[in-house]
């Protein structure tokens, strides 16, 4: 075995090993109650009616899990930013599940995720630079020629188009793989990392074993880099700061940036596909006028908002939530597709309105968490959309049943046959 893979074995070891001794037995975490998983569970597009009741009864409610350790879900919009703006009351510190000597031994699967300052305001120095504007803009080139190439794909398939595989999932990949400096021709091993890693049926173990996988994938391009440093994110980092990142720490930046913007953005894309295609108004409006595209994708992102449930938050101290009183240590899951439903946000926060001034929602979090990615994921949904419906002005969906992902921290379809002609 070589030392990345011991390396991302012992992570992966300590992290089951000590969150069980914490009463947490991973390895049945797919059975959670019904009640339980009500937050990672849809209707189609919606969020289920009873995370809107319970939002309405009890914006910060108890959730009953067979661990021995309270779990709160907080679902109203106002109660979910004071959590998710809280860093002095709250922790997403990985030592509160591995313990503090396990954290001290080895590094958070998660990058920005599961660090607190000052470590997470360190981390995310060293990306920030590459989410500027000024130095995003230079990507846009990239992205529309990748759209342009996934839609000559598409035109190429004779008979039903699935546009998750053909349309949805490789333009972030693509993406993605040019903004770190992934090389062009391991986009498919790149796409396979992010993959069945929110999918609760297949147990937390297996989640980690793919986290596990994916960093030691990523060990190996950072590895490259570090031999001949390119232009691209992972090899800006090493030529600005050189060893002062270590490998396992750039790997797992370099993870949280494509797990964050990978399958999120192909769920939206796909997601806000399928809207345009239930709603003709909508897909006119997005194919006829340039300057409501900007509102639409806000729209959209608030409406889906496809992670459903943000890092768990860890509370610091004794506090309150909407007069609900939470310990010490308890664990607080804030519903970012409950908040984001929220009708303090507005009238008929249940329905999509593609001409709705742009909210202040939820989709990307809040916060010093908020996601570092926001604005690029912005730039590939406002400029896929409307060059897929310019570009098929006729397409509908297939005759086909939509299979949606039954329990999902990041929601998403399967499949999205459509025809194109």
């Amino acid at each position: 075995m070589g030392l990345k893979s011991r390396i991302v074995g012992l992570v992966t070891r300590r992290y089951l090993a000590r969150a069980q001794r914490k009463g947490f037995d991973l390895s049945k975490m797919a059975l959670l109650p019904d009640g339980a998983l009500m937050p990672l569970r849809r209707t189609g597009l919606d969020p289920v009616p009873e995370l809107g009741e319970v939002r309405s009864r009890e914006p910060a409610s108890k959730i009953n899990i067979p661990f021995g350790v309270n779990v709160w879900l907080v679902s109203g919009y106002e109660e979910a930013k004071k959590v998710l703006g809280g860093v002095k009351g709250y922790s997403n510190d990985f030592a509160n599940l591995v313990g503090e000597h396990g954290a001290s031994e080895s590094h958070s699967p998660g990058g920005l995720g599961f660090a607190d300052p000052p470590e997470h305001t360190r981390l995310r120095k060293l990306l920030t630079p590459e989410f500027t504007m000024r130095r995003l803009s230079r990507l846009t080139p990239g992205i529309k020629a990748i759209i342009e190439q996934r839609l000559d794909a598409m035109a190429a398939v004779d008979g039903p188009v699935d546009l998750v595989e053909e349309f949805a999932l490789p333009i972030p990949s693509l993406v993605i793989c040019e903004l770190l400096g992934v090389p062009y021709e391991e986009r498919g091993e790149f796409q396979r990392h992010s993959m069945a890693r929110f999918d609760l049926f297949a147990g937390a173990t297996a989640s980690l074993g793919a986290i596990s996988e994916s960093l030691e994938y990523l060990l190996g391009v950072v590895r490259k880099q570090r031999e001949q440093p390119g232009d691209g994110l992972l090899g800006m980092i090493i030529k600005e700061h050189g060893d002062q990142v270590g490998d396992l720490e750039l790997a797992g930046l370099a993870d949280g940036v494509l797990t964050g913007g990978f399958e999120t953005t192909a769920s939206m894309l796909a997601l806000g596909a399928l809207v345009l295609l239930q709603d003709r108004d909508s897909f006119k409006l997005v194919h006829d006028d340039d300057a409501a595209v900007h509102d639409f994708v806000e729209e959209l992102l608030r409406y889906l908002t496809v992670v459903q449930v943000a890092f768990p938050r860890f509370a610091r101290e004794d506090t309150e939530i909407a007069g609900t009183r939470i310990a010490k240590g308890d664990v607080v899951l804030v519903s970012l597709s409950g908040a984001d439903r929220d009708p303090v946000l507005g009238p008929d926060m249940e329905r999509v309105d593609p001409t709705r001034a742009a909210t202040s929602h939820l989709a990307f979090g809040y916060g010093v968490h908020r996601c570092i990615g926001a604005e690029l994921a912005r730039m590939e949904l406002r400029a896929a959309y409307p060059a897929l419906v310019r570009r098929f002005p006729s397409m509908r969906l297939a005759d086909e049943e939509l299979n949606y992902r039954k329990v999902s921290i990041v929601y998403g379809v399967e499949r999205l046959p459509v025809l194109v002609d």
